[in-house]
């Protein structure tokens, strides 16, 4: 850190035309993944991992930000996170997918509720921060959010047409590639890849422009607002996405990722949440600022 600025690593994606979207199989019609589309990209700079616990406390340190999760007194943490005494503090369950506790106190520093501090996890992302979180730190550190097609670009590192950034296989060899659910979701995560949660953000090879975990281990925000459609924003040259929405894009997937509930970890795949939502699943990764900026928020 210099200043007590963080200092990102860079990754540079080269300018030219990217084939975006997919045509898989297994895609979820209701997100828009489809149809492939040529998009003209200009070169940009994009940081290697995503937004750690470190460099989040050093902004929170510099600033005294309160992110919307702490402001709001509560965050959703996924069941098994949460260790029983926390289980105490529950406020509700979602209807749609009980697995997701509201949870008193859950926040970036305490990202399974109070007791599960992000001391011995410095170098894992940062997470429970929502979009209006991240465009914060982006603020103070001279950064911004990645389009969701210069995300899409980077994330495949060079690899077009393929369904994750190593290619179509999974598990090649039988060798875990990312962090996702292994076992029966939701109860038991055999861990097969090494990892139960977050996984330190340099715990997997590169992608082939030097991009650490862009499938699975935590969503991650992008500048777009949400639409299926692909007429809204998303073809062209250095498309921004919608000019208007209810939920942002975010991309990736994340460790509770598993064919049978989230297959989103695939390099077409894309969801969507609220400006104002956290979870203990969703972080964000940062784009250097003297690329294009993105459309005004």
């Amino acid at each position: 850190m210099q200043g007590g600025t963080p200092t990102h690593e860079w990754a540079i994606v080269p300018g030219g035309a990217y084939l975006l979207g997919g045509l898989d199989v297994d895609a979820n019609p209701e997100d828009g993944e489809g149809p492939l589309r040529d998009v003209v990209i200009s070169p940009f700079r994009i940081a290697a991992t995503t937004v750690t616990n470190q460099q989040f406390a050093a902004f929170v340190n510099a600033t005294g930000y309160v992110t919307e999760a702490e402001r709001f007194g509560s965050s959703f943490v996924f069941h098994t996170l949460a260790p029983a005494r926390v289980r105490k503090t529950v406020r509700r369950r979602l209807a749609a997918a009980p697995w997701w506790l509201e949870v008193k106190d859950a926040c970036w520093r305490w990202p399974g509720g109070r007791g599960t501090h992000v001391l011995d996890r410095q170098d894992h992302p940062v997470v429970q921060v929502s979009w209006n979180d991240a465009r914060a730190y982006c603020e103070w550190a001279g950064v911004r959010l990645p389009t969701e097609a210069e995300w899409e670009a980077a994330a495949r590192g060079g690899r077009m047409g393929e369904r994750y950034p190593w290619g179509d296989d999974l598990t090649p060899s039988a060798r875990h590639m990312c962090n996702i659910w292994q076992g029966s979701f939701p109860n038991e995560d055999a861990a097969e890849d090494g990892f139960h949660g977050t996984c330190p953000v340099q715990s997997f090879a590169p992608n082939g422009y030097g991009l650490y975990e862009v499938a699975g281990n935590v969503w991650e925000w992008c500048a777009d607002w949400f639409s299926p459609a692909i007429e809204e924003g998303r073809s062209g040259r250095d498309p921004q996405g919608p000019a208007s929405g209810d939920a942002r894009v975010i991309r990736g997937g994340s460790f509770l990722c598993h064919d049978g509930y989230c297959n989103r970890y695939r390099m077409a795949a894309r969801s969507a949440n609220t400006p104002d939502s956290a979870a203990s699943n969703i972080g964000f990764r940062v784009v250097a600022a003297d690329c294009p900026k993105e459309r005004p928020a």
